[in-house]
């Protein structure tokens, strides 16, 4: 059946809201940030869920990358639903999924069913950032859409930052179970905003299914099935030993089939689910493989550090959520001086500006020990979140910038698609890669603790004496002399592979600089920002 399109009135017409816009930006940003916020709230949190669910810290970060992977999948319907019930109505429906699901996530009792009710919450949550985009954008007259942007960026990028230190005040002071109950009274207040104040511009095109609108169930389908199992395969790999194991090599090949299938079939659909012509596009490519890497280094690093300070330092949540809290602030300082730049720099140069930033935060990350006060930790982390203003918004400018209007609601859901992957993806390579490294790391440390070894042998006796004076037999004293001297090989092997993972991300940054080479150049004030 042909599709019909009956436009309500002329979309070249000036509209504008009846309240101020501010509130409007308020109201969506309020449910926004809330939903981003859960990408990183529970990171902190991870050891005291293993703990309180019986489970271990790398099946944990099932938490993270289920709520990621059903976000993802969810962002390219977001475009064929607001069609269909009006962009309020789902962004309100959205935000009461997301809301019921985070108080079912406070009461799982095991985690399979956590995972459950997170899955149930991403895909809530999937339709927020690309709606309130599209609100944002068009509630603020066309010269201040810039400004729109850097609100919207900045709800995006400060949120994953500074949650793990909201999760960890939250899981010292009460439980980790009130970093999921704390969405409901928020939820119910941007679903009374969003009725009071957001409504659809007259010019919203709406469709129904009796006048042909039709969804791609085939590449939905393929798409959910390559990215549920290859997910599958980052988080379980590790712990199976990766391709030893029949079930990861099945998982694999059954991931790898959706993925071509969704390529093969989207590419002969008119109208496709993920239009991924949009790729022929130089720049929109680029800008989206950007995203996709920004989504590593910046949610990877979120889950990492945390983890390091907790399990090595000592630091209980709250703590590991202060060493994150001062990048998310100068995050938030920074993007507006962008979103000025942007009128006298190319964004190109801005992203080579952040990359270099960040590599070198991710640089002197690598360079800490066991020996690293707070406060270091705070500065280098600082340090590296400063690059992160200098990607996201010139990234967004560069990608829009020559897409046709018409095709914004397919380009705005495949970029966030990729970023939710790239964060994913990130969170499930460095938790691998840090695991793997560390038996590595403690193999080669391992050779050094026999009594051959002048150093060790000279530290055990020490600490046999000391162990004695304190009270010990001598058995004792040996014993325990030599579980302390294992348990710092331990530690400090787990540390070496930390500053690996570090270091690695820190290469990656510097790697993806001459990709600014191939974008190209924009004209200063053309570009739009996308609505979804």
């Amino acid at each position: 059946m042909a599709t019909v399109e009956t436009p309500v009135a002329n979309p070249q017409v000036p509209w504008t809201p009846a309240v101020s816009p501010w509130l409007i930006a308020a109201t969506v940003m309020l449910a926004t940030f809330m939903e981003v916020l859960d990408t990183s709230i529970a990171n902190v949190s991870l050891p005291h869920i293993a703990g309180s669910l019986s489970a271990t810290v790398d099946e944990s970060t099932w938490v993270l990358t289920s709520y990621l992977i059903s976000n993802a999948i969810v962002l390219p319907l977001t475009g064929w639903l607001s069609m269909l019930l009006g962009r309020k109505r789902l962004f309100i429906g959205c935000v009461i999924i997301f809301t019921i699901s985070s108080f079912l996530c406070g009461l799982a009792p095991n985690l399979p069913l956590l995972i459950f009710f997170r899955i149930l919450q991403g895909a809530g949550g999937g339709g927020l950032q690309p709606i309130s985009q599209a609100i944002l954008v068009e509630s603020f007259p066309r010269t201040k859409q810039g400004m729109a942007m850097a609100v919207y960026g900045m709800g995006i990028v400060v949120a994953p930052i500074i949650g793990p230190t909201f999760g960890g005040w939250i899981t010292d002071s009460f439980s980790w179970r009130w970093i999921f109950f704390i969405n409901v009274p928020v939820g119910v207040v941007a679903i009374l905003m969003t009725i009071a104040f957001v409504v659809d511009p007259p010019y919203m095109i709406r469709k129904t299914l009796k006048q042909g609108l039709k969804i791609d169930f085939i590449g939905l389908g393929l798409l959910s099935v390559g990215l549920g199992f290859l997910q599958v395969v980052l988080d379980k790999g590790q712990t199976d030993d990766w391709f030893e194991s029949r079930f990861i090599v099945w998982c694999t090949v059954v991931g790898i089939l959706g993925i071509v299938g969704v390529v093969l079939w989207e590419l002969r659909q008119p109208e496709p689910l993920v239009d991924l012509r949009l790729f022929a596009q130089r720049n929109y490519a680029v800008a989206t493989f950007m995203m996709f890497a920004m989504g590593v280094v910046l949610y990877g690093t979120t889950v990492l550090l945390p983890i390091l300070v907790q399990t090595l330092m000592g630091y209980t949540a709250e703590w590991a959520g202060l060493v994150l809290s001062p990048g998310g602030i100068v995050t938030l300082f920074a993007m507006p001086l962008v979103g000025r730049l942007l009128g006298v720099v190319q964004p190109r140069w801005l992203v080579v500006c952040g990359l270099l930033i960040l590599g070198a935060g991710m640089y002197r990350l690598s360079e800490l020990s066991l020996q690293t006060g707070f406060w270091t930790f705070v500065i280098t982390w600082t340090m590296s979140r400063a690059g992160m203003p200098f990607l996201f918004v010139p990234v967004n400018v560069m990608a829009f910038a020559s897409i046709p209007r018409e095709k914004t609601n397919s380009a705005t859901g495949l970029i966030n698609l990729t970023r939710n992957m790239g964060g994913s993806v990130g969170i499930s390579l460095v938790i691998a890669a840090q695991t793997r490294m560390a038996q590595i790391s403690q193999s080669n440390l391992a050779g050094n603790i026999t009594s051959l070894n002048p150093a060790y042998a000279a530290r055990l006796h020490n600490l046999q004496a000391g162990l004695q004076a304190a009270g010990s037999d001598p058995t004792q004293a040996a014993q325990q002399a030599q579980a302390l001297l294992y348990g710092e090989m331990l530690r400090q092997s787990a540390m070496l592979a930390f500053v690996d993972v570090f270091r690695i991300l820190a290469w990656i940054c510097v790697a993806l600089i001459p990709l600014m080479l191939l974008m190209k150049p924009v004209k200063r004030g053309a570009a739009t920002p996308p609505v979804h």
